[in-house]
C-alpha cells in the first residue's frame, strides 16, 4: 500500500475505502483469551481506523479508547456514536500520550495497523507500560508468506514477528484465516543481552560508530539480520578519518545525510573478539538531514528511534554499540562488560532535541514548585522551565525524572547503597533560592551530577561560571557528557576531593556561593575560606545523624545560619567522611550509635535491659503529618550523654517499643539507657484522633532519673522552642576559645565549633 503520510490514510477513508473486515475466528480467539473481565475492563483500540473491532470489544463488555491519526476514519466512526467508545485523533508514534494514562488497560490491540508503524519497538514499549499488572496486548496481523510483494508493506515476516514477540515475558500466536494473532503479556525489563557477531576478519579491527539523535532526543538503532540492535557503522577504508567513516556509513546504511563538521570523535574504545584486537571509535553526530530508509537490506531489515531510557529493555544489542552508546550517555546499559576506553578532550557543540511530553512534564514540575513555594523567584523557576531535567537522568522515564518529589539514584556502591543521585527537585530548588545568587557570579558545587549545575548555571545567567568538583571519576565523567549534550557551556567539572573546594578556581574576592550536595558530618575549612564575604554557604550537615540543609552566611571567621530545610542526601565519600561508632545490644536487635564524638561507655546496658523497663509520659502531643523536626535538633544538643537507638525490625522482640522508623533520640549515663518514642494517644476522654504523645522510657538503676531528664527536655521544648523554629546558630573554626563564643550549647567537630542558641535560653 505503501501510505507514509496522514493525508493519504485521509484520502483513503474519505474515499470508503476499508481494510480486511473482522472475521469470526478472531471474535472467537479474543473471547477465548483475552475476554472482558468482570468489572468490564477498559481497552484500547490503536490504528482503529472505522471502528469496527473498537465497537465490537465495547459490545462484549470493554470500555474502549480508539484511537487513530485519520480524520476522516474517525469521522466516520464517531457518526456510529457506539457506547463505550471514546474516539481520540492521536498519532501513537509522534504525540504526547498524555490522554493514555499508565497502568489503565486490560487490553490493548493493534489490528492490521502493526506494520505500519516505523519506531515499533518504542511503540511496543510505551503501550506495554499502559498496561495493567495482567493486561495483554494483541496484534493482529497479515504475514509476508500469504501477501501479494506489491502488498509488502502491510504483512510481517517471521524476523518481524520475532522482533514484535522479544521483549515479552509471554507470547502465544494463533492463525485466524490467515492473519497471525500474537498475544503478549508480562514486558521484558532489564533483560538485555549483549551479543558478539563471528569471528571478525584480520582487516576489520577498526571502525566507527555513528551516534545520531532525531527531534525528539531519540537514538537511531537498526535490527540486523543477526537479530541484534546496531549503531550506524562499520570498517574504515584506508586511511579515511573516523568522522568520514562515520558519516559515510551512516549514508550508506540509513539515508541519512551528515558533514564530517557535524561528526566529534568522543572517545576511542579497545577490545578483544576471538583474538583480534578491536579499536571503534565513538563519533557523536550533532546534525543531520534526509529520510530514514533502510538501504542495504542484506545487513538491516529496519532502522528505528530508540528513548535513551529504553535502551536496557532491548533484546540483544551488538557490543561495541552499547559501548558506544554507554560512552556517549554513561549508565543506559547496566553491568556492561569492561573495555577499554580512551576519551577525547574534545567537546562538541549542545545538541537539543526532546519529546513534547518531556516539555509539558518540566512545565508542570515548575507550577508544583511553585506552589509549594519551593521556588518563588523568576529566575530560579526559568532555570527549572529551561533546564531538560531527563537528559541528566538517562536512564529514568520522563515521569520519574520529572517527579519533583523524588531523588533519581545515578550510582550505587558494591552493596547497593547510593553514593550519587540527582536530588529531589524541590529540594534543588530551595537550596539555590537560599543561595541568593546574582548574575555574573562564579558559584563551587560540591558534588557533581549535572543538573543541578546547569540550574545554577542558568540563575548565573551567560556572565556566570559554576564549578563543580567531585570524588568519583563516573561521576565526573557523567557530568562532562550530559553538561555538553544539554548544557550552557558554562559548568567546569573537575575530579577531586570536594572536602578542599575548587583550588585554582576561586576568584579574586571569592566564590558568589557556594552549595553542596551530598551529607557532611562537618564543615570544611576550604568552604569558608573560599567564600566571598557576605555571601552564602549552603550545605546539609548532620548534627548527630540528623540533616538539615543549613545556609550560613559568612562574616569573617564565623559562618551565621540563615535557614534549615530538612533534607538527606548521599553520605561523603571524601576525606572528611566518617563511620559512625556503634555498639550492638541483645545479639544485634538493638543497636547505639554515636553519630558525634566517640562510643560512650556500654557497660551494664546488656544486664540494665534484662530488668524493668521505667516509662514517663511527657503529656506533649503531635498531630499526624505535624513535624517535630527541630525536637531532634533540640534533644541532640542540649541534652548530656546523648546518642540514638536503632532498632533491628527482623530481630525485634518490642523489648524497646521504638515506634515506625526503627530510632530513636536516646541518652546514656552510668550503665543505664532511656530513650523518646512516640505512641498514639486513644485512651483518654480528651484525646485528638490520631495525635500521639512523647513517651520518655528507660532500663538500669539510673533509668528514671534519665528518662525524668529526656521527658523535661521535651516539655521544654513544647513550652519555649515549639513555636520559634529553629536557633540560632554560628560556626567558628575549631581552636577558637570558649571565651570567644557567644552563649549558647557548643558542638565540637574537628574543624569546627557549632553555637546553638536555642529560644529557651536564659528562660
Amino acid at each position: 500500500m505503501g501510505y507514509v503520510q496522514q493525508e493519504e490514510w485521509n484520502t483513503h477513508y474519505a474515499q470508503e475505502r476499508r481494510f480486511r473486515s473482522l472475521g469470526d475466528a478472531e471474535r472467537a480467539l479474543l473471547a477465548e483469551h483475552v475476554p472482558a473481565p468482570g468489572d468490564g475492563g477498559r481497552a484500547l483500540e490503536v490504528g482503529c481506523g472505522l471502528g469496527e473491532l473498537a465497537v465490537h470489544l465495547a459490545s462484549t463488555g470493554y470500555t474502549v479508547d480508539a484511537v487513530d491519526w485519520a480524520d476522516s476514519a474517525l469521522d466516520h466512526a464517531r457518526a456510529a456514536s457506539p457506547a463505550g467508545v471514546r474516539w481520540l485523533r492521536l498519532d501513537v508514534e509522534q504525540d504526547d500520550l498524555a490522554l493514555l494514562e499508565e497502568n489503565t488497560y486490560d487490553l490493548i490491540t493493534l489490528r492490521l495497523a502493526y506494520a505500519f508503524l516505523g519506531d515499533r519497538t518504542r511503540v511496543m514499549h510505551d503501550l506495554g507500560r499502559r498496561l495493567r499488572e495482567d493486561g495483554a496486548i494483541v496484534v493482529i496481523t497479515p504475514l509476508a508468506a500469504n501477501t501479494p510483494s506489491e502488498k509488502r508493506d502491510i504483512a510481517l515476516d517471521e524476523d518481524e514477528i520475532g522482533l514484535l514477540s522479544a521483549g515479552w515475558e509471554q507470547v502465544r500466536r494463533f492463525d485466524a484465516d490467515g492473519l497471525a494473532v500474537v498475544i503478549l503479556r508480562s514486558p521484558r525489563l532489564n533483560q538485555i543481552a549483549v551479543a558478539e557477531k563471528h569471528k571478525p576478519a584480520a582487516h576489520a579491527v577498526t571502525g566507527a560508530c555513528a551516534v545520531v539523535t532525531d527531534a525528539n532526543g531519540r537514538v537511531l538503532l537498526g535490527r540486523s539480520i543477526s537479530r541484534m540492535w546496531e549503531l550506524p557503522g562499520g570498517r574504515t577504508e584506508g586511511s579515511e578519518p573516523f568522522e568520514q567513516t562515520a558519516v559515510r556509513e551512516l549514508a550508506e546504511e540509513t539515508g541519512l545525510i551528515a558533514d564530517p563538521v557535524d561528526a566529534h570523535v568522543l572517545s576511542m574504545l579497545w577490545d578483544d573478539n576471538h583474538g583480534i584486537s578491536r579499536l571503534t571509535a565513538v563519533v557523536r553526530v550533532t546534525a543531520h538531514s534526509g529520510t530514514l530508509a533502510c538501504r542495504e537490506a542484506d545487513k538491516f531489515t529496519r532502522w528505528e528511534w530508540h528513548p535513551l531510557h529504553t535502551l536496557a529493555h532491548l533484546d540483544q544489542i551488538f557490543a561495541p554499540s552499547a559501548q558506544a552508546l554507554d560512552a556517549v550517555w554513561p549508565g543506559v546499559f547496566p553491568g556492561l562488560p569492561p573495555v577499554h576506553a580512551y576519551p577525547h578532550a574534545i567537546a562538541h557543540p549542545r545538541v537539543d532535541g526532546e519529546p513534547a511530553q518531556a516539555v509539558r512534564l518540566r512545565q508542570d514540575m515548575t507550577a508544583r514548585l511553585f506552589a509549594g513555594a519551593w521556588a518563588p523567584s523568576n529566575e530560579v523557576r526559568a532555570a527549572l522551565r529551561a533546564v531538560p531535567r531527563h537528559r541528566f537522568t538517562p536512564e529514568s522515564p520522563l515521569t520519574r525524572a520529572y517527579d519533583d518529589d523524588l531523588a533519581v539514584i545515578t550510582r550505587r556502591d558494591d552493596e547497593g547503597q547510593a553514593t550519587s543521585s540527582v536530588s529531589a527537585a524541590w529540594l534543588q530548588a530551595d537550596m539555590i533560592e537560599r543561595l541568593r545568587l546574582k548574575p555574573g557570579m562564579t558559584v563551587c558545587e560540591v558534588g557533581s551530577g549535572g543538573y543541578n549545575a546547569e540550574l545554577l548555571a542558568h540563575v548565573l545567567g551567560p556572565d556566570g561560571r559554576v564549578v563543580s568538583v567531585d570524588i568519583d571519576p563516573y561521576v565526573i565523567a557523567r557530568t562532562h557528557r550530559f553538561t555538553a549534550e544539554a548544557g550552557s557551556g558554562r559548568v567546569t567539572a573537575l575530579l577531586g576531593d570536594g572536602h578542599l573546594g575548587a583550588p585554582g578556581h576561586v576568584p579574586a574576592a571569592g566564590f558568589g556561593g557556594c552549595v553542596v550536595t551530598h551529607n557532611c558530618w562537618d564543615i570544611a575549612p576550604a568552604w569558608r575560606e573560599q567564600l566571598a564575604e557576605g555571601r552564602y554557604l549552603v550545605v546539609p550537615l548532620e548534627i548527630h545523624g540528623y540533616t538539615r540543609a543549613i545556609t550560613f552566611q559568612k562574616h569573617g571567621d564565623v559562618l551565621h545560619a540563615r535557614g534549615f530545610t530538612f533534607c538527606g542526601f548521599v553520605r561523603d565519600l571524601g576525606s572528611a567522611s566518617r563511620t559512625t561508632p556503634v555498639a550492638d545490644l541483645r545479639g544485634g536487635e538493638l543497636q547505639l550509635r554515636f553519630e558525634d564524638g566517640d562510643q560512650a561507655d556500654v557497660s551494664g546496658i546488656e544486664d540494665a535491659l534484662r530488668g524493668p523497663r521505667h516509662e514517663v509520659p511527657t503529656g506533649v502531643t503531635v498531630a499526624p503529618q505535624e513535624s517535630f523536626e527541630t525536637l531532634q535538633l533540640y534533644l541532640a544538643t542540649t541534652v548530656p550523654g546523648f546518642c540514638r537507638l536503632a532498632l533491628d525490625r527482623a530481630r525485634d522482640t518490642a523489648i524497646a517499643a521504638v515506634p515506625r522508623g526503627a530510632n530513636a533520640p536516646a541518652v546514656l549515663s552510668d550503665g543505664s539507657l532511656a530513650y523518646l518514642t512516640h505512641v498514639p494517644v486513644t485512651d483518654t476522654a480528651t484525646s485528638e484522633k490520631g495525635r500521639a504523645e512523647f513517651i520518655a522510657h528507660a532500663y538500669g538503676v539510673n533509668g528514671p532519673r534519665l528518662a525524668e531528664q529526656l521527658a523535661t527536655a521535651v516539655r521544654s521544648w513544647h513550652r519555649h522552642v515549639r513555636a520559634h523554629g529553629y536557633p540560632e546558630l554560628t560556626v567558628f573554626p575549631a581552636g577558637t576559645a570558649d571565651r570567644d563564643l557567644p552563649t549558647g550549647h557548643v558542638l565540637d567537630k574537628p574543624h569546627s565549633r557549632l553555637v546553638f542558641a536555642w529560644n529557651d535560653e536564659g528562660s
